[in-house]
């Protein structure tokens, strides 16, 4: 059963995560085994959060970086390497990949994305 705090979070949740994988696929006709991007969940509801950091040297502003942090439930596995597909409530789609361990807290947890680069 979610308690409240839980479902008081979820109510904030406007955007939709698809969470791709890379897993092994055997050909059965080649005998090959490639890595092919399967999808492993869809629409999740989950909320994408941007916090800019800037980084100051001698009083000049060296950086400015962008944390990118995907609140979900605590009961979604994000494998590392993942590519996440995040549809915000503007149905504007963005690709992310995980970047370091989750956060898991009762009620939620807490990712930390970069802006999937295709392997080209």
């Amino acid at each position: 059963m979610v308690n409240k705090s839980r479902k008081a979070i979820e109510m904030l949740y406007r955007d939709k995560c698809t969470i791709v994988e890379y897993q092994s696929i055997k050909d059965y006709i080649t005998k090959r085994t490639n890595n092919k991007e399967i999808v492993v969940l869809e629409k999740q509801p989950c909320k994408l959060s941007y916090k800019n950091i800037t980084s100051v040297t001698d009083g000049i502003v060296a950086k400015l970086e962008q944390v990118i942090k995907l609140f979900i439930s605590p009961n979604i596995s994000i494998k590392a390497g993942s590519k996440l597909i995040i549809t915000n409530q503007n149905n504007v789609t963005k690709e992310y990949v995980r970047s370091g361990e989750s956060a898991i807290y009762p009620n939620h947890q807490e990712v930390i994305l970069e802006m999937f680069k295709d392997k080209a």
